[in-house]
């Protein structure tokens, strides 16, 4: 039986773009190359763009390996369109204008908001979903004849890790990602869009890398990595080895393989080009990250259910964060913070009970609450440094 490629291709420290290009090429090559791709034929490419941040802190993906595959896809006469949806708390445009992908648009390249008002949407069954029955989907990833997913290696939260499966609830609006957390779970729910919406290439953009407090928050690795195969599954399987995560450990990995999106068995993957043990590295956890580089004060508690989303994480530590930056983390002195679909509120002072975000509004009157969905990491700050803002509401005296 013939084994599914998974190529790895190291390049230079601190590649520039031609160079980018060429390690692109070679590894997109080495798996089979777009051979499939027809003059005509849409192809969607998918990059990780959730934030307004530089690529230099490798939260998104480097537009540099976008080009580089948008120049491909060309070259067989189809049309290249870069897609995304940033995250639920950012406007994708000025993602787009804060990443460099505007940069793109004026070289010629067709960059797209994949949750703007002129998007053209379709609702999808899903046959095959056990959480997700039905889908709303931006109709120009349904035309797409290939759907190239080019995701940045990170560590994540709620995840563990963030790659390319992950990296295709991009594809959904706001509304919908929300009740990926909330409802149908990100691990199984983004299995089930992935019956409907799988890459047909996926191409892992390892050139910078983060561990640690991902998908956002986290320390920049120098790996000078990419990683493709037409198996988005095994190419997840892997990167998040070369990382130090057991493909099991990963429920959206593990999950897709099960669902036979594809397959995650190392036993059944060519690794061409540069083998693994060449390029491993063991990332940082997110919860080794916290321990480390966020010394808590006494008696603070910070409660996230794993069900809580990106934005409401997001909120809470990037708030933690700051005050760190501050060198304020004093403040956080005996504070119980709490986020997510919790079942259970401890027994605290109300006064330094902080409940964060929309899904622990029905317990709001037990301290104070932080409203949104998601919220601002400002209005967290604001609570513990005495500030006043108005999506605050304060516990009334006598209620607990």
């Amino acid at each position: 039986m013939e084994k599914t490629k998974v190529s790895i291709v190291k390049g230079p420290k601190k590649p520039n773009a031609k160079e980018i290009e060429t390690i692109v090429r070679k590894a997109i090559e080495l798996v089979g190359g777009l051979d499939d791709v027809k003059s005509g034929d849409i192809v969607l490419i998918k990059p990780n763009i959730c934030a307004p941040v530089a690529v230099g802190n490798a939260t998104v993906t480097n537009p540099d390996v976008v080009r580089a595959i948008a120049n491909m896809v060309r070259e067989k006469g189809a049309r290249a369109i870069i897609g995304e949806s940033s995250g639920v708390m950012d406007d994708t445009e000025s993602c787009i204008r804060a990443t460099g992908y505007d940069k793109l648009r004026t070289e010629g390249y067709e960059v797209i908001d994949l949750k703007g008002k002129k998007t053209v949407t379709i609702k999808v069954p899903i046959p095959k979903g056990k959480v997700l029955k039905a889908v709303t989907l931006p109709k120009i990833v349904l035309d797409a004849k290939l759907i190239i997913s080019v995701p940045v290696i990170k560590t994540h939260g709620g995840e563990k890790v963030t790659l390319a499966l992950k990296n295709m609830k991009g594809v959904l609006p706001d509304a919908i990602k929300k009740k990926f957390h909330t409802v149908y779970g990100v691990g199984q729910g983004v299995v089930d869009l992935l019956t409907v919406v799988r890459p047909g290439l996926a191409v892992v953009d390892g050139i910078l890398a983060q561990e640690g407090l991902g998908p956002v928050l986290g320390t920049p690795v120098e790996m000078g990595l990419i990683i493709a195969s037409k198996d988005p599954v095994a190419a997840d399987a892997v990167t998040s080895t070369v990382i130090g995560f057991d493909p099991k450990e990963v429920r959206i990995i593990d999950g897709a393989s099960k669902a036979g999106i594809g397959t995650a068995d190392l036993k059944k993957i060519e690794v061409v080009g540069t083998p693994i043990k060449e390029v491993q590295r063991r990332f940082k956890r997110v919860e080794e990250a916290v321990e480390e580089t966020i010394p808590f004060p006494e008696g603070l508690q910070v409660l996230i259910d794993e069900k809580a989303c990106t934005g409401c994480r997001g909120g809470v530590m990037g708030a933690i964060w700051d005050l760190k930056m501050q060198n304020s983390l004093d403040k956080l002195a005996g504070w119980t913070i709490v986020a997510g679909l919790t079942k259970k509120v401890p027994k605290a002072d109300k006064a330094k009970l902080m409940l964060v975000g929309a899904c622990t509004a029905k317990y709001k009157k037990l301290g104070i609450f932080i409203k949104g969905c998601p919220p601002w990491p400002g209005d967290v700050t604001s609570v513990l440094t005495g500030e006043s803002k108005e999506k605050i509401s304060l516990p009334k005296p006598g209620i607990g």
